[in-house]
């Protein structure tokens, strides 16, 4: 996305309806929109689309095991996103259903040309299909020889009739996409994982099943109604459907997708079957499909059975939808895993919010009515304030470069400097002793300086807060639209003449966590039971294996201490291995070799931290030497390493 662009058009992935929408859907969405609402402000015609994916097994399954047809399920579910979307006030221009008629039709004329251009044949197929996944893997890529490499669920021998997509013909032509176009796939890291994944060679894609029906029939020219379309072809070809692919096309101007959002888990099917599907359709690649990372809780996977999943509408009923959304743009780098924490929201609110953006809208209202019945003049702003106003303009209009790299967190941090700025102005020259002094002009020219600033921000903040910037709007006098974002932004002019009006606190402080957080734990439930009990004569204990104890001073004898990953690469020839330099405070770094590529990608390492064993004896492993080990977690869901809730001096002990 760039200010060069006629037509802006960006994508959320659909949501697959076989759960409620929790953190990880609202980012994604909350990105999108920001992107959608900065592109309108900036004078782009937008076309921004979301909805929902609602075919497949899974559906077919899951609305079964609730006495409903899949068609009432998929109501009931895409519902709830929808309603939550329209609640969080999301401006998509399109919400898709995969249940559309128009987009059925849309599919069946795709389906038709692929076929027509010999890239679809009709096979057999057998192989381990994960149905949570909807996908099929081969005997190598399966966890301990049955599980999904996945989500690590069972997966089952399936063996049918199938239609194929040749997907191995496309092999060159997507090494030659990623090759010519290095930002394809943004962040540029997860570009090589892609890259590797397609040099290994790709297999033609089995696009059909039998074995249910709840999905997209064949063409009728194909006269074979048994078949419906492999759910991934279906979902991905929404993304030109709702423009009207294949029916009236009448929003077809708006492809290709500038900017195509997915979670990380969906990449592969992005960043490779979509491309070649578009190239059998001879349609042009988007320009970027970006891959966001995963939300943790207080430093946990989500799950349900844990209780921990956050639930995207009571934090933003709790806390302020606007609040919610600064967060989730400002806490991590698109691209890099995220940690959801109520403190650490209330530090952002409390910090960035209230301290640095509301108080300086505060001592505004202040000094404007004290000193000057709330009127505020821009005449004498350049006389004295030159210098603090370029920089100001320098830093806003660098700043969009980052959030058109999808920087967001950057984009934020360059306004949060400026805000730094007017609140430091303040301090340095002292309006109260001005106007003691009588230097009733440069108080003037003072209040007017951190005016401007704050109109400034308010333009380009409006697409991140769009609800607490109409507040700023009100109490300033202005109104943010394209011509403001001209006038201000672009041609870094000064706003007119205003009257200050009074408003509430903008995000008044907050003390303690609002929401409660249930303790479930049937442990401590346990524990809690014999605690409480009036009977105390007895408390049995269950044996255990002395054989399995060790003493207070063996675990003493483990050294293990926060290390910080600096550099991290592939070993070549290794499926499972990477090669880490860790930092552990020692004054050089410690190499150390890691089984967790599977998990991993070296990339997504690099500055972050991790547990590690540092005084375990050195050994060698595939010929390099390696000088410690890292503690990781492993269960139905994957493997983790155990890092600390908040970043720690490399070298820090674990006690």
């Amino acid at each position: 996305m760039s200010q060069k662009d006629n037509t802006i058009y960006i994508t959320t992935p659909i949501y697959y309806v076989n759960d409620v929408a929790h953190i990880g859907h609202a980012y994604t969405t909350i990105i999108a929109d920001t992107l959608a609402r900065y592109a309108r402000l900036t004078g782009n015609k937008t076309f921004f689309l979301t909805g929902t994916d609602e075919h497949g097994q899974k559906i077919e399954t899951s609305a079964a095991a609730r006495g409903k047809s899949p068609k009432e399920y998929a109501d009931e579910v895409s519902g709830k996103f929808r309603a939550l979307w329209d609640d969080f006030g999301i401006t998509y221009d399109r919400f898709i259903r995969t249940t559309d008629e128009e987009h059925k039709i849309g599919v069946q004329k795709a389906f038709q040309k692929m076929f027509d251009n010999g890239d679809i044949y009709k096979g057999n197929y057998e192989g381990n299909y994960c149905v949570s996944c909807e996908t099929f893997y081969t005997d190598a890529q399966l966890l301990d020889n049955a599980g999904c490499p996945d989500c690590g669920r069972p997966t089952t021998i399936v063996k049918e009739e199938s239609y194929f997509f040749a997907l191995s013909k496309y092999q060159d032509r997507l090494l030659k996409l990623y090759e010519e176009n290095p930002s394809f796939i943004l962040p540029k890291a997860k570009a090589k994982e892609i890259v590797n994944f397609v040099s290994g060679g790709l297999n033609d894609l089995s696009i059909s099943r039998t074995s249910f029906d709840w999905g997209v029939k064949l063409p009728a020219s194909m006269n074979d109604d048994k078949h419906v379309m492999y759910v991934w072809l279906d979902a991905l070809l929404n993304y030109i459907t709702a423009l009207g692919y294949g029916d009236d096309e009448k929003n077809m101007e708006f492809w290709p997708a500038n900017i195509q959002l997915v979670g990380k888990d969906i990449l592969r099917f992005h960043a490779i079957f979509w491309p070649a599907f578009l190239m059998s359709l001879d349609l042009p690649m988007p320009k970027h499909i970006a891959a966001h990372g995963w939300w943790t809780r207080d430093g946990e996977k989500m799950s349900k059975s844990k209780g921990n999943v956050v639930d995207p509408k009571e934090i933003a009923d709790a806390y302020g939808l606007d609040a919610f959304r600064y967060f989730l743009l400002r806490e991590v780098p698109f691209g890099q895993d995220g940690d959801f924490s109520q403190r650490a929201l209330m530090d952002r609110i409390n910090s960035d919010l209230g301290n640095d953006l509301g108080n300086l809208l505060n001592r505004i209202i202040g000094m404007s009515g004290k000193y000057f019945d709330y009127k505020v003049s821009s005449k004498d702003v350049l006389k004295y304030h030159e210098k603090e106003m370029k920089e100001v303009d320098a830093l806003l209009e660098g700043s969009e470069e980052f959030l058109y790299h999808l920087q967001i967190n950057r984009f934020l941090e360059e306004i949060w400097k400026v805000l730094t700025i007017g609140n430091k102005a303040i301090g340095d020259y002292e309006p109260w002793n001005m106007m003691k002094d009588g230097k009733t002009q440069q108080a003037m020219a003072l209040v007017a300086l951190i005016t401007n600033i704050m109109a400034k921000v308010a333009v380009l903040l409006k697409s991140v807060l769009p609800s607490k910037v109409a507040e700023i709007e009100k109490s300033l006098g202005i109104t943010v639209d394209t011509q403001s974002y001209i006038s201000l932004i672009k041609n870094k002019e000064l706003i007119s003449d205003t009257t200050i009006t009074k408003i509430d606190a903008l995000f008044p402080r907050i003390e303690e966590e609002l929401i409660a957080t249930a303790v479930s734990s049937s442990t401590v439930t346990e524990t809690a039971k014999k605690c409480c009990t009036s009977d105390t004569k007895e408390i049995k204990v269950e044996k255990q294996d002395d054989a399995n104890l060790i003493t207070i001073d063996q675990f003493f004898g483990t050294s293990l201490k926060i290390g910080t990953i600096v550099e991290a690469e592939e070993v070549p020839k290794s499926a499972k291995l990477l090669k880490l330099q860790v930092d552990l405070g020692e004054g050089r770094n410690r190499q150390i070799l890691a089984g967790i590529k599977e998990y991993y990608s070296a990339e997504s390492l690099i500055g972050t931290q991790a547990c590690v064993v540092a005084n375990l004896k050195p050994a060698k492993l595939m010929g390099m030497l390696s000088e410690g080990m890292l503690l990781a977690a492993k269960d139905e869901n994957g493997l983790h390493l155990l890092r600390p809730e908040a970043p720690k001096k490399s070298g820090t002990k674990v006690s």
